[in-house]
């Protein structure tokens, strides 16, 4: 005979929400890493479970990347493009702490960087169509239930790389930041009214910014 049930405990079952998937993209020297901590932070003592993550993956192609970020292995825009792909597919599907696994049990995912900024930095370089096309075709690669853009503008970005870094990755200097935030803002027109992009002035105190990422993240709970 199979386990017996409590009066309402199928029903409860049945209602059991998947996590919510946040991504916070933005410029180098945007506050990125800070608030996915705070909001990582904030949502656990909302009582819920989470799961912080980020891009690059701790995958041995997210070393490979990370060594070309570093400038230690030169690779071009397209082979970035592919292995981020790549890298992004496993993130998604690994068995072990991939991020539908993580949404599935009721975690709620927060990460720093996903296909945006494929879009924005390699889409500089390589063909942005291309990017997009093999990112958001694909059917492993999860689209987010937000994507929060910490907007600064790339002087500020300097300012506090300047502050804080003593050695820079390769898209880390203010001319190429100008061009990726000008991409940044031309790839969320394009997905206009497909994905839910939230733009939030990252300029402001660390407090300021969290607050209005909370306001975000309580507006998706209440849909």
């Amino acid at each position: 005979m199979g386990k017996m049930r409590r009066a309402g405990e199928k029903e409860m079952d049945s209602k059991q929400k998947k996590g919510k998937f946040i991504v916070l993209e933005g410029l180098d020297g945007s506050g990125k890493g800070t608030q996915v901590s705070r909001l990582a932070e904030a949502l656990r003592q909302q009582g819920r479970k989470v799961c912080q993550t980020a891009e690059p993956t701790i995958s041995v192609t997210g070393g490979l990347l990370r060594d070309a970020l570093g400038g230690f292995v030169k690779r071009d825009a397209y082979e970035l493009s592919a292995l981020f792909l790549l890298d992004r597919i496993f993130h998604n599907v690994n068995e072990h702490n991939g991020i539908q696994q993580y949404l599935e049990k009721g975690y709620d995912v927060v990460c720093d960087r996903y296909y945006y900024s494929s879009f924005a930095y390699q889409g500089i370089d390589a063909d942005l169509q291309w990017v997009m096309d093999m990112n958001l075709s694909c059917r492993e690669i999860l689209k987010p239930d937000v994507c929060i853009f910490l907007d600064v503008s790339p002087d500020v970005g300097e300012q506090r790389l300047a502050e804080s870094r003593t050695e820079r990755e390769i898209y880390e200097n203010s001319q190429t930041q100008k061009k990726v935030r000008e991409r940044f803002l031309e790839v969320f027109r394009m997905l206009e009214g497909r994905e839910n992009i939230r733009i939030v002035d990252a300029s402001r105190s660390v407090g300021e910014v969290s607050a209005d990422i909370i306001e975000i993240y309580n507006s998706l709970k209440e849909k």
